[in-house]
């Protein structure tokens, strides 16, 4: 067995790699070796027409009109060009006389030129979209497949001959170019070693206008037309870490097929036969040639198997597989110096340092003596807590590691405590004594000694460790337990102490007791553009700051985030807290600096005072709370002392949340619908939806007054999703009675925030069975700005389904630009504020006008709001806004107006038909 362990660990290795699949990989990379060893250059008989940056630059935004592909098409066939193909989408239909010029020029050249087919995967995983040219397209032209499969490193090297789509088998491009039969032919390897450099290339905008050098260079050739811009996209990974646009990929395949260098693997009967050769070799010399023949015979072996296979592939189309013959060469190397280690010997010394490197590896110090307490072991923990190197402390008696204590007790002894170690269970004894270290200072250690009977006599051992930093470790959690650990301030729970303790002495004695809590205007934004190391920099000057102006007097605590605390006691005759917090909020009028940076950073401060603010210190902090939310809202940058009032304001709150949930069960919730109109003639398009609560006993509630509530409470959710159904369902309505309307809806924070929004309209519109395209949703700037990348994914998905999105209130947002860049929009809304004074306002008609020129650049619809005259409107269609609404067209109002109003003519247009 021990004279054929090497060759089954050579085995072992051939079979772990083969059922791993790791030999594919080094194959991989062996045949992209020789690729880069080896370098040829193209026949030239293929010529790429390129659509390159310059041709962008000079043309304009790609997609470009199908007519300068027409036009290409004639100069290139004028020039006598071969075999033309495009690597192009002409799947989908674009202006219909830009596809009837393309259709006569293919008609023209003969119906010789290749067009593309290609798979495209759906977004939901389900079968895979076949994407052809148009009917009249097809019918002039050849069809070819451009899919090609990417390997599981990301990179292309294999081309298909051909793909089945739907019953028949479709050529590749590169097979049809260089005419080539698709039909049982197994997909090969391109031959990565011709130069993708050394393939023609000309300029798309060259040979469109008609360049006499570019059209010279296509005559006689196979052309492939395709982009190459790095802006298109169009790039595939290919061996060697290189990267090539598209054609210039159909181009090395076609290359390949004319140039007789589509490769293919060999049969794997010469590797077996090889890697037979190599064992039997081994097997043969193992015990008869020294280990640095063997290593010779191996090296070479691989060498020569390696030229060979490069000399093969670079002749002949044929892929020698070599990977296994090299695994096994290294499992054979490796198993020659295994064969050398003397394992006996390496135990031993393994065993005689065991104890040696356990010493060395501890954190605690490890002190060992011999019988006459002089040190033989002394490790690194022990170097870092006396200070002493090892090579001053070997060989001297452990009673110099040990201060005289001051009360004149004797030092430890190691040698009783190592005895009494030997009598007590675990085997040993813990003891604290004063040591102390190199430079002269004393401190606490605590000592685990140990005792054992050894070669040499009776040893002993001891661990220590260095007490000093446990205690202090115990006092920085205790300090951490009654501070912030930013700050440095009190923490909530001394502050809480701290009030209670006041407001005791107050009740004794009586003294003012106040309590101001601080908060931090804008300090989100801080944290969202320089980042949070920045926002620790801010909160720790308001620290230092606040405690300069409260006094030695007050307690100043940070209660979590960007809010502080300040608990004052003051005396008949002291500074009036209203003054007091005006001083600590001017105090803040001068800019915070923070390393090389000033911020200017406001505070809201509310106060409570102890007797008509609360009793306790849990109902001070919320009724101070209460102040600030106060004072945020309608003193920003002052203070607000609570007060009753600002409580009922909080119920009065609480009593409309109620009201609007009774609303919500009773259904006093209407839609109103506002018309949308096409300017240019003033035809309904569609109608806005907007919520209405008619009050039992007040009559209809302006939105106004309970929105702001609705959109900051738990009822959120389920108004915007009743919204959003009835809308559906009354477009749907309309839809079944001959009128197409597109109804808009505002959509609501909540709803993107509870789930997956995508998901749900899909579901509402396959409930309602109302078309996607007359639902259209109005998103604003709020909504956007969280949580990004979800929301970018989400309105993708709803996009897909057909659905429009609109950006509403549209210039009002500080990064409204931005947003028609990231997100999917079809369009956008003007905020009724640009449009209201727009003929009298010259600075709001140039944002408008810039508006609706920029959406026309993007592709994007316009509406604009707050239209209430004819003279507004008739601006807006000079200025080329398609679509208004506004009380010039109508006011919001009932569904059954609505009809009366606006559908009335095309209901009785359907009732007589």
């Amino acid at each position: 067995m021990k004279r054929y362990r090497p060759h089954i660990l050579v085995v072992i290795a051939l079979a772990i790699v083969l059922s791993t699949g790791w030999h594919g990989a080094l194959r991989n990379a062996l045949t992209d070796l020789r690729f880069s060893w080896q370098s040829r250059a193209a026949s030239g008989n293929v010529v790429v027409v390129a659509i390159d940056a310059p041709s962008i630059d000079q043309i304009g935004v790609w997609p470009w009109p199908r007519r300068l592909h027409a036009e290409l098409l004639r100069r290139l066939e004028a020039a006598g060009a071969g075999d033309i193909a495009f690597d192009v989408d002409f799947s989908t239909p674009s202006d219909p006389a830009s596809d009837e010029a393309f259709v006569q020029a293919l008609r023209d050249v003969g119906g010789s030129t290749i067009l593309p087919s290609f798979k495209q995967p759906t977004p939901n995983g389900g079968a895979a979209h076949i994407n052809r040219p148009l009917k009249g397209f097809s019918n002039q032209s050849w069809p070819a497949v451009v899919n090609v499969a990417v390997e599981s490193d990301g990179l292309v090297r294999r081309y298909p001959f051909g793909e089945k789509l739907g019953d028949a088998l479709t050529p590749s491009m590169a097979v049809v170019l260089a005419g080539q039969d698709a039909n049982r032919r197994r997909p090969f390897l391109i031959d990565f070693s011709i130069r993708a450099t050394s393939i023609p290339s000309v300029s798309y905008v060259d040979a469109l206008r008609g360049d006499a050098a570019t059209l010279d260079k296509v005559r006689g050739k196979k052309i492939i037309v395709g982009a190459t811009a790095l802006e298109l996209g169009d790039r595939f990974s290919v061996p060697n870490g290189r990267l090539v646009s598209g054609p210039v990929l159909q181009a090395l395949a076609a290359e390949s097929i004319l140039q007789s260098r589509m490769l293919s693997w060999t049969s794997d009967i010469g590797m077996i036969l090889g890697l037979g050769v190599i064992c039997l070799l081994m097997v043969f010399s193992w015990r008869r040639f020294a280990p640095g023949i063997r290593v010779a015979v191996l090296i070479a072996s691989g060498a020569a198997i390696e030229l060979v296979a490069a000399l093969v592939q670079a002749r002949w189309p044929f892929v020698i597989d070599t990977s296994l013959f090299h695994i096994a060469i290294v499992a054979y190397l490796t198993a020659i110096a295994l064969d050398e280690i003397d394992f006996r010997s390496l135990l031993g010394r393994i065993a005689e340092s065991r104890f040696h490197r356990i010493a060395m590896s501890l954190g605690d110090g490890l002190v060992c003596t011999d019988e006459d307490h002089r040190i033989t072991v002394w490790n690194p923990g022990a170097s870092a807590i006396f200070g002493y190197a090892p090579a001053e402390m070997i060989g001297r008696p452990f009673e110099m590691l040990c201060a005289v204590p001051m009360d004149g007790d004797a030092r430890p002894s190691m040698h009783d405590a190592a005895r009494q170690a030997l009598l007590v269970p675990g085997g040993a004894v813990v003891v604290e004594f004063e040591g102390r270290r190199k430079n002269g200072e004393t401190f606490a250690v605590e000592a685990s000694f140990s005792g054992w009977q050894g070669t040499d006599g009776f040893q002993y051992g001891a661990i220590l460790r260095d007490i000093s930093v446990r205690k202090r470790e115990a006092e920085r959690v205790k300090y951490l337990a009654e501070h912030d650990a930013l700050t440095g301030l009190a923490n909530r729970n001394t502050l809480h102490a701290g009030l209670a303790g006041m407001i005791a002495n107050a009740e004794r004695r009586p003294r003012e007791v106040a309590l101001l809590v601080v908060g931090l205007d804008g300090f989100q934004g801080i944290n969202e553009t320089l980042g949070h190391s920045a926002g620790d920099l801010v909160l720790q000057a308001v620290a230092i700051r606040l405690e300069g102006q409260a006094g030695d007097r007050a307690i100043v605590a940070r209660l979590g985030g960007d809010e502080f605390a300040i608990v004052r006691e003051a005396a008949d005759g002291g500074e009036p807290i209203a003054k007091f917090a005006e001083r600590i909020a001017r105090a803040f009028e001068t800019p915070l600096a923070t390393g090389t940076r000033q911020h200017r950073v406001r505070i809201s401060i509310g106060v409570a005072v102890h007797g008509e603010g609360g009793q306790g210190a849990d109902e001070l902090l919320s009724n101070a709370h209460l102040a600030l939310s106060k004072a945020k809202m309608t003193r920003r940058g002052s203070h607000v002392i609570f007060e009753a009032a600002i409580r009922q304001e909080l119920e009065n709150r609480l009593t409309l949340e109620s009201e609007l949930a009774l609303a919500a069960d009773r259904g006093e919730f209407e839609l109103f619908y506002q018309p949308q109109v096409r300017l240019i003639d003033g035809s309904l398009v569609g109608a806005e939806a907007l919520i209405r609560w008619r009050h039992p006993v007040r009559g209809y509630v302006s939105p106004g007054e309970f929105m702001p509530v609705v959109n900051t409470s738990a009822l959120s959710e389920r108004i915007a999703n009743w919204v959003m159904e009835t809308a559906c369902r009354q477009a749907r309505d309309w839809e079944l009675s001959g009128n197409g309307v597109r109804v808009a809806i505002n959509l609501s924070p909540s709803q993107l925030h509870s789930g997956d929004l995508a998901h749900s309209v899909a579901a509402l519109l396959e409930a309602t069975g109302l078309t996607p395209s007359l639902l259209e949703i109005e998103v604003t700037e709020d909504i956007l700005i969280h949580d990004e990348r979800r929301v970018l994914d989400m309105f993708k998905r709803i996009q897909e389904l057909g659905v429009r999105v609109l950006f509403d209130d549209f210039g009002t947002g500080y990064a409204s630009l931005s947003y028609l860049k990231k997100f999917p929009l079809d369009g956008l809304k003007i905020d009724r504020s640009f449009v209201l004074d727009l003929l009298a306002d010259s600075d709001d008609a140039a944002i408008v006008g810039s508006t609706i020129g920029l959406s026309k650049q993007l592709g994007l619809t316009v509406v604009a709001e707050g239209i209430e005259n004819r003279a507004t409107a008739d601006f807006l269609v000079s200025m080329g806004c398609a679509e208004g609404q506004g009380y010039f067209f109508g006011r919001p109002m009932p569904a059954e107006a609505f009809e009366k109003q606006f559908l009335a003519a095309e209901l009785d247009a359907v009732s007589a038909a």
